[in-house]
């Protein structure tokens, strides 16, 4: 069974069974500041998974695009991916436990027809935090897994979530089919060795992280289950390798005859080149520009980390784009977003690949007086700050670095460039934390009334500059609001003070704020703005501010503008070809 098969046969499966199938939502999340990308399905569906109602019900089903860069430096390997696809049934407050296992556990065995003597499961251990799942554990024993097919695992292992400091969270039961290679001492559901492959994770989202570290029960017990669609096509094709497939292996057959070299001779520089541009590809037609600041940098991260690896290949220059047309092939009849922007994405791969070879010869320029300094102190081993100043600012990895020295009889300290590169990881491990405790993840008062406020700058921008402005992300903490939008000039000062005018005179205007659920289509032809796709299905919720703004959108939003306070801009930059960035801030009015 291929990818394709494999999508349309999980939704249909589900639908049969009273969900409502929901399209992907994009890579880059929509009003969002939880996260740069679309990590899991469960980030859209966050406020509905807090109790807000769902358009389309509880029980929903999808196929979600997902970026993650947590684990890049393990991609390479035969299964790590930083783009991937994720099945993914919902229940919102509906059925639990039984239901979700007997599901999945009828869908591997007999919709994919995968050998249920081949499959084990994990159960969360339970410690001071949640109770043992041994509801999980004797589910599993009744749908026929045996007591030693079943895995006790502690909370790293067997919890997922929250996706940063707080939000929803709980206790998960994954299923793993065992490959057929060789065991070894300890080798379990989990191991890193190649037997196991983790088809589907089932988590029981029951708690909700506080800000002081408790667990609180919610308002409503959730499943959110995710299914890998490369992995698991994987297992069915029979291959351990997820590059086999062909979501990725005409990408491998590409590099493979642009470098002249074998895949099998060197897996890693092939699955590196053929993931990052995969991603990279997916990442620009949501609209994300390569930059240095947050989604842009890591975009610009994967196409040049490509680069580097296509280097150590010997493939011709400009081959990024070449290879986004293939992705665009595999993936456009599933995501036809994708044959839309065919033409900007391999523009933008072409100008950044382009930029990014410039950088690397800066960057040998400047390897090369690093190297001058050293023999001029007598030395003979290039420090770390050195090297790790030529990844962080030209972009040379490691092993680039320490190929060059060889070549001139040097070496490179190497431990110390791991100490800083784990400490550059931590900082931005934290750095994702503290975002993620923001925005619609965090229904507090200050975050709600910062996103309506949103609406009414979005119209007045609209209203200054034009009716070519269009959103193309937000940001929310509770102190301020980051809006970004279509706009390829910089904002005069009478413009913004125009802009802060319009707002503020929405917001002493006191007027309504309401919402009705309504089909997409219907919605758009009454003048909802609605520019991110649309991921909750045919039904949409539009809110409308007095006869001021109309927006397709998942809330949450004050009732009345006056709740607002003054609004006030308090700064512009711009983040990438022709978009702008404003910076704003609701302040309470003097009584």
């Amino acid at each position: 069974m291929n990818a394709n098969e494999l999508r349309e046969r999980y939704q249909q499966f589900f639908q049969a069974r009273g969900h409502k199938r929901i399209r992907s939502a994009p890579l880059l999340p929509e009003n969002d500041p939880t996260v740069l990308f679309t990590t899991a399905g469960m980030h859209p569906l966050v406020p509905f998974l807090l109790g807000e109602p769902h358009p389309l019900g509880r029980r929903l089903v999808d196929a979600q695009k997902c970026l993650r860069t947590d684990d890049i430096d393990e991609v390479g390997d035969a299964a790590h991916l930083t783009f991937f696809e994720m099945l993914g049934n919902w229940s919102l407050g509906d059925y639990f436990k039984s239901e979700s296992l007997a599901w999945s556990f009828e869908f591997l065995t007999r919709d994919l027809a995968l050998d249920p003597a081949r499959l084990s499961v994990t159960v969360f251990a339970g410690d001071a935090d949640a109770p043992r799942d041994d509801a999980s554990a004797e589910i599993w024993r009744r749908l026929g897994i045996p007591a030693e097919g079943i895995y006790y695992l502690p909370k790293k292992d067997n919890w997922w979530g929250p996706a940063g400091a707080t939000g929803p969270c709980g206790p998960d039961s994954e299923i793993f089919y065992d490959t057929g290679k060789p065991d070894h001492p300890g080798c379990a559901p989990g191991c890193p060795c190649g037997k196991w492959f983790e088809i589907w994770n089932n988590v029981f989202m029951e708690y909700n992280k506080t800000a002081d570290g408790r667990y609180v029960k919610l308002r409503q017990q959730n499943v959110d289950t995710g299914m890998g669609v490369d992995r698991t096509a994987a297992v069915l094709q029979g291959y351990d390798d997820v590059f086999m497939v062909e979501t990725l292996r005409p990408l491998i057959a590409r590099v493979e005859a642009l470098s002249g070299r074998h895949y099998a001779d060197d897996p890693k520089p092939f699955r590196v080149i053929a993931d990052h541009l995969r991603a990279a590809t997916f990442a620009i037609a949501d609209g994300a520009t390569p930059s240095n600041v947050e989604a842009g940098y890591v975009v610009r991260r994967l196409i040049r980390r490509a680069v580097v690896y296509g280097r150590d290949l010997n493939i011709p220059r400009d081959f990024c784009a070449d290879l986004s047309g293939i992705v665009i092939d595999i993936f456009a009849p599933a995501y036809p977003e994708l044959e839309e922007k065919r033409a900007h994405i391999a523009e933008t791969l072409e100008r950044e690949e382009t930029k990014f070879q410039s950088t690397l010869a800066r960057g040998l320029r400047e390897y090369h007086k690093v190297v001058d300094r050293i023999r001029g102190n007598g030395k003979a081993v290039i420090p770390a700050a050195e090297a790790f100043n030529l990844f962080e600012t030209f972009g040379f990895p490691l092993p680039l670095t320490a190929e060059l020295a060889r070549e001139q009889g040097l070496g490179v300290d190497a431990a110390g460039f791991e100490a800083l590169y784990r400490e550059h990881k931590e900082e931005s491990r934290r750095g994702s934390a503290r975002k993620f405790k923001g925005g619609l993840a965090d229904h507090a008062d200050e975050t709600t009334r910062l996103h309506t406020a949103t609406h009414l700058l979005h119209q007045a921008l609209r209203q200054v500059l034009g009716p070519s402005v269009r959103q193309m992300g937000s940001n929310i903490t509770a102190e301020r609001l980051r809006f970004d939008f279509s706009h390829s000039e910089k904002l005069t000062p009478e413009q913004i003070q125009t802009v802060e005018r319009i707002v503020n005179a929405q917001i002493a205007n006191d007027l309504p704020v309401t919402v009705d659920v309504m089909p997409l289509d219907q919605a758009l032809h009454s003048g909802a703005l609605a520019f991110f796709g649309e991921k909750y299905g045919a039904q949409v919720k539009v809110y409308s501010i007095g006869a001021f703004s109309k927006e397709v959108c998942g809330g949450p939003h004050v009732q009345q503008t006056g709740e607002l306070g003054k609004f006030r801009i308090v700064k512009q930059e711009a983040v990438g070809q022709g978009v702008r960035r404003v910076r704003a801030v609701l302040e309470k009015i003097a009584s």
